[in-house]
């Protein structure tokens, strides 16, 4: 999927949202626990009660990877249900790799060869050689972490080098790597002030952007540093959507709240063309 059908997609939809599919067996209704794969059961539910309201799904791969062979596979059909029944949506897969070139290559070929993902998230501490094996790939995006919204993310990401904050040095940079058009950041919500000085650097490219909800990210501070003229940003949402009851009515539950975002960003949308 390229940009530009992306965009077309939040215009048509008039949604920027993305939801995170990090399925925890302890916390989906217990009715599901009978069926014969209960994380694409869980899954399939809520795709089909709110891709009408999104533009993306983001596994985080960590929730499937626990659960062994049996959440790989929970991984895969999820994948295959979506490229199969909504192919306008676009797919993150959120895992968040970065190794040494061959390695990366390989990590790239399954998820965007084996899955079929349109994207994943990447590490960048070892620099270009483990980023760029991804970005060969055409038509798929790589989310590089850029500033994210966990407490220890002042460890590193804004210390300065050079006089300069390292999460600004990573940005730079990123953008001297070959295909970097194909390059998207991850930018936690959590950090909102911090995007206007972003937005300097990496003006027309899309962030996701994780910590709306559940970690106490604000929807319109968010929007009103990072939005761009093709909108460019996607904005994550994991439990805030998918634990919203873990009742029967959980995937109405799930729309509900899905819908909520969607008409918060359809204003915030009208307010921006």
């Amino acid at each position: 999927m390229t940009t530009q059908q992306l965009t077309e997609q939040i215009r048509k939809k008039k949604s920027f949202l993305c939801i995170g599919l990090d399925v925890d067996l302890n916390k989906i209704p217990q009715h599901l626990l009978q069926e014969e794969d209960p994380i694409f059961a869980f899954n399939k539910a809520i795709i089909d009660a709110t891709h009408q309201l999104c533009v993306a799904y983001k596994p985080n791969t960590a929730f499937y990877e626990a659960y062994g062979l049996k959440g790989w596979k929970s991984l895969e059909k999820t994948i295959q249900y979506l490229n199969a029944n909504y192919p306008e949506i676009f797919t993150i897969a959120d895992a968040k790799r970065g190794d040494i070139g061959n390695t990366s290559s390989m990590y790239a070929k399954a998820f965007f060869e084996d899955l079929g993902f349109d994207s994943v998230t990447v590490a960048p501490y070892m620099g270009r050689d483990s980023v760029e094996p991804f970005l060969a790939f055409h038509d798929k995006h790589t989310i590089m972490l850029a500033l994210t919204s966990n407490a220890g993310a002042f460890d590193f990401q804004t210390l300065k080098v050079n006089n300069k904050e390292l999460y600004k040095e990573v940005l730079e940079v990123s953008k001297t790597y070959k295909n970097s058009k194909n390059l998207m950041y991850v930018v936690g919500a959590t950090k909102a002030t911090f995007l206007a000085d972003i937005r300097k650097i990496v003006p027309d490219s899309f962030l996701l952007v994780p910590g709306v909800g559940a970690q106490g990210g604000n929807l319109q501070d968010v929007c009103k540093y990072g939005l761009n003229k093709h909108v460019g940003l996607l904005i994550n949402s994991s439990r805030g959507i998918i634990y919203a009851s873990n009742q029967t009515d959980f995937a109405q539950a799930a729309a509900n709240k899905a819908n909520e975002l969607q008409q918060e960003m359809e204003v915030i949308l009208d307010s921006h063309s």
